[in-house]
């Protein structure tokens, strides 16, 4: 997440929710200085979980040694917060509300009393994911990554960035969940991008921590650690619910940014719409309606047209846009679902095959 306060909040399917009513914040930092000293701080929080043979873990310092020098800090004039490097070309992936509007930018490693520029490589708002690239990439070092689909709940895993500027910092917990679809919505800075296939963790994640690295025991990066969830008694943070999105898409995405600038491949489902939340006179959402329909896509092939409004999509409820876009992500493109909606005040049932979405 960017240092700032920006709130955004959760979307997610009935059958994946996680906290119902509930929100996520992005976490960057406010503009802070951060606190990188000749020693990086390793502060580890939490406890520690026995491994399955019994004997009690006494220390990750292994595997924080592993991953501290791959993760970095990174300043834009709008905050702070964390990246992973990928390779010895000095490329960096990160969150998209991270690296926001900026085309420069500077990364610090911890224990680096120097910062360093870096420039802007490609953004994916869609999914939260950018890459950036540092102009001297000496002494960066490539992070050891490990395969997602293996992880599971019940793993140990450490979040590791630069909370609040805290550089180096690292925090423990174990995976709650996987393949979490969750919502992050419009800002006035960003658009609305969809985490599927998200990991849910319990190891604390702070501002500063987005664009980090969610590390296993033995030091390899699962994920990019992104939102947290926010409570919807009061506002504030809940503890110890937050996503990572899951490495092996962020390397994917990663991949197709250096190459090309650009996202070819989103991997992502789409009805091939522009929609928005209709509600009822008294404000209540009644579902979500389609703006226009991209001609030639998913929904002008099944019919569908401007003014019908999707109430469900196979068995998942959409009672706003959000809600469709959250049901979207934990779907795949070629699949084919039932559509329920409301067309001039009858219930109807469609058949729609999805697209997928566009990169932009």
């Amino acid at each position: 997440m960017r240092v700032t306060a920006r709130l955004r909040r959760m979307g997610v399917t009935a059958a994946i929710a996680v906290v119902a009513g509930g929100t996520v914040a992005a976490c960057s930092t406010a503009a802070v200085p951060p606190a990188v000293g000749a020693e990086p701080a390793t502060a580890v929080t939490g406890a520690a979980a026995p491994p399955a043979s019994g004997n009690a873990v006494t220390s990750y310092a292994t595997a924080v040694r592993a991953v501290l020098p791959s993760v970095v800090l990174i300043r834009t004039a709008d905050g702070l917060g964390s990246g992973v490097v990928l390779d010895r070309a000095g490329n960096i992936v990160t969150n998209a509300h991270v690296a926001g509007q900026a085309t420069s930018l500077q990364i610090q490693r911890a224990g680096d009393p120097a910062p360093r520029p870096a420039n802007l490589v490609g953004t994916y708002p869609q999914g939260d994911l950018a890459v950036i690239r540092a102009e001297n990439p000496d002494g960066l070092a490539p992070a050891k990554f490990g395969d997602s689909a293996k992880a599971q709940a019940g793993d140990v895993v450490l979040a590791v960035g630069n909370p609040l500027g805290l550089a180096g910092s690292v925090t423990e917990g174990i995976i709650s969940a996987t393949g979490r679809a969750v919502i992050e919505p419009t800002t006035a800075s960003t658009t609305a991008a969809a985490l599927p296939d998200a990991i849910q963790t319990s190891a604390p994640i702070n501002p500063g921590n987005s664009g980090g690295a969610l590390v296993t025991a033995s030091g390899h990066v699962i994920g990019i650690p992104t939102l947290a969830a926010v409570s919807p008694q009061g506002g504030g943070q809940a503890q110890g619910i937050g996503f990572a999105i899951p490495s092996n898409l962020a390397r994917d995405i990663a991949g197709q940014i250096i190459k090309s600038g650009h996202v070819t491949n989103t991997h992502r489902a789409a009805v091939g719409a522009r929609i928005t939340t209709v509600t009822s006179v008294d404000g209540t959402a009644q579902g979500a309606a389609l703006v226009a329909v991209t001609p030639g896509g998913p929904a002008d092939r099944a019919g569908l047209r401007a003014g019908d409004v999707i109430r469900k999509l196979g068995p998942a409820p959409t009672p706003d846009a959000d809600a469709l876009l959250s049901a979207l992500a934990a779907a795949d493109p070629g699949q084919r679902v039932e559509l329920t909606i409301m067309r001039e005040g009858e219930t109807r049932t469609v058949p729609v095959t999805l697209g997928t979405l566009p990169a932009t």
